[in-house]
């Protein structure tokens, strides 16, 4: 029996031997596009807290605040993807940074909730060309039998982002104003810039797409109009008002009307027939559930800690290290419990492990030791990380090498897009069930400092505030109503996860044979050379 040769390097020598360290330079540049979100979250309160404490945004400001990111990322993916493969990953890299950390300077200085709204657009501009890129890059330079691992240890940086935000958001907020967990965001630029010039190999498609111009404004303007309209329904706390469905209607046409574009396009930014394969869509609708369940949690478990339960800032960032400590500990590894189980015993009971995390939020009070938050926020963590790094398996490499940058911006699109409907879904039962629970107790207040107290839990505690001791009993009823609120959308949550379960058990493959996996594993190298 002859021993089939091994296949000949396709990266050049040179790149292979400092191949982890562009690993580390890239996982730099992805920790600042996490640990800007993840530190957002921890600032929320300050935020919303009247000037000059904060900006005093409204919830529906704050929404608008993290999704206006989301969406411009979102919609702008595509596109910088095609750029890269282009005119080449590290130059778009590289833009990308310089544009992200000028948009972080801008936003410290915000003086007003729309000013914040603008500059965080602007963030996303330069990090929608940041995030694809670092996965193209690694593409590029691991070979196909170490892009798993490397895979893993990047979906592990995610982790890390998450863990360093909330803390460094805190001790931030602890010593000095709001706008500084943004100007955090600039040193770490100007590092991973510098490494950025000196490690990182260029790498481009020798057949690159053209751009889509057409393409992208129909997806952004979809996209916003959609959200836009979620987001007025829960501040209103009617989704039957006219403007509000005018507004979802109008988004979901010119959704369809981009997704027909892109079908009948000879140059589509999305290439649909990627959809084909049920594999590669089941994964892409699994990372798209389960940031969506997951980002509306977040949002309101920071209101939670924070204005429920009293923490500060950096104990409520300290109060996440378990859920990104899993992630650090778990995402790396997940690879192994996929070469035992396969891709969907994995990613199917990371799903429903994250379901029921979800579904203990619903049973959370205001004196529910915080200890059970710590093992909730840990086993979450531990779920999303058994699903994140096999569905980016998947992903990257059901793809061709040269169209990684494809590939990339299409799972991270659908991370976003995912994650800004999480928000914005979650964000506004959430706003609608406090509205409804506080509203009856608000009657005493005039009509003008009643709606302003009804929009949200830390609106009703500062006009408690304001009115002094006869305030007071507003404080309880405020609590109240947001716990019914949480344990509302925490079940909504839970029904999206286990809607992702589902996909994952249903389309995504199981363990292959041995054998069966070796023949799999030389039809890819042979197809990718």
């Amino acid at each position: 029996m002859t021993t089939a040769p091994a296949p000949t390097p396709r990266i050049p020598e040179a790149v292979h031997r400092r191949r982890w360290a562009i690993l580390g330079v890239l996982m730099l540049s992805l920790l600042i596009v996490v640990l800007d979100n993840s530190i957002l979250n921890v600032a929320i309160k300050t935020i919303s807290t009247p000037a000059p404490t904060g900006l005093g945004a409204t919830q529906s400001q704050l929404e608008w605040a993290i999704n206006a990111y989301t969406l411009v990322f979102a919609g702008l993916l595509f596109t910088s993807g095609l750029i890269g493969d282009r005119v080449g990953r590290k130059k778009v890299l590289l833009g990308g940074l310089v544009v992200f950390g000028a948009g972080s300077a801008l936003a410290a200085e915000s003086g007003s909730p729309a000013q914040l709204i603008a500059f965080r657009a602007l963030m996303a501009l330069g990090a929608a060309f940041v995030m694809p890129a670092t996965l193209a890059v690694l593409m590029n330079v691991f070979e196909r039998e170490e892009q798993p691992k490397a895979i893993g240890i990047w979906a592990g940086g995610v982790g890390l982002a998450i863990a360093i935000g909330p803390i460094t958001g805190g001790l931030l907020l602890d010593h000095f104003w709001w706008g500084s967990v943004f100007l955090i965001n600039v040193p770490i630029v100007l590092i991973a810039l510098s490494l950025m010039v000196w490690l990182v190999p260029d790498s481009r498609d020798p057949r690159p797409g053209r751009l889509d111009p057409i393409g992208v404004v129909l997806s952004v303007v979809g996209l916003v109009l959609l959200v836009y309209g979620i987001i007025k329904g829960g501040q209103l706390a009617d989704f039957t008002d006219p403007q509000v469905l005018s507004t979802i209607g109008a988004g979901v046409v010119v959704l369809a009307g981009f997704v027909v574009f892109e079908r009948r396009s000879d140059h589509p930014s999305l290439d649909v027939t990627y959809f084909k394969n049920k594999v590669f869509s089941a994964a892409m609708a699994a990372i798209a559930l389960v940031f969506f369940a997951l980002m509306g949690v977040t949002f309101f478990s920071v209101f939670y800690t924070q204005s429920v339960r009293g923490y500060s800032p950096l104990q409520s960032g300290l109060l996440m290290l378990p859920l990104a400590a899993a992630q650090m500990i778990f995402a790396p590894r997940a690879r192994l419990l996929v070469d035992r189980f396969g891709n969907k015993v994995t990613t199917g009971v990371g799903l429903l492990l994250l379901a029921g995390m979800l579904a203990a939020f619903a049973g959370f009070e205001k004196d529910t030791p915080i200890w059970v938050l710590e093992v909730v926020f840990f086993l979450m963590g531990a779920g999303m990380a058994h699903v994140m790094t096999p569905t980016s398996v998947v992903i990257m490499q059901a793809l061709p090498r040269e169209k990684a940058g494809s590939a990339s911006a299409l799972s991270n699109t659908f991370r976003q897009v995912g994650g800004a409907l999480g928000i914005a879904v979650l964000g506004s039962v959430l706003s609608t069930a406090y509205r409804n629970g506080i509203e009856g107790k608000l009657s005493l207040l005039p009509p003008g400092l009643r709606d302003t107290a009804g929009e949200s839990i830390e609106a009703t505690l500062g006009v408690a505030a304001k009115l002094g001791p006869q305030g007071k009993p507003l404080v309880g009823s405020a609590n109240d109503a947001f716990l019914h609120a949480m344990h509302v959308t925490a079940l909504c949550g839970t029904g999206v996860a286990l809607l992702g379960a589902l996909v994952a058990f249903w389309f995504l493959p199981g363990r292959p044979p041995a054998r069966q996996k070796g023949e799999e594993q030389q039809e890819l190298v042979a197809a990718a050379e």
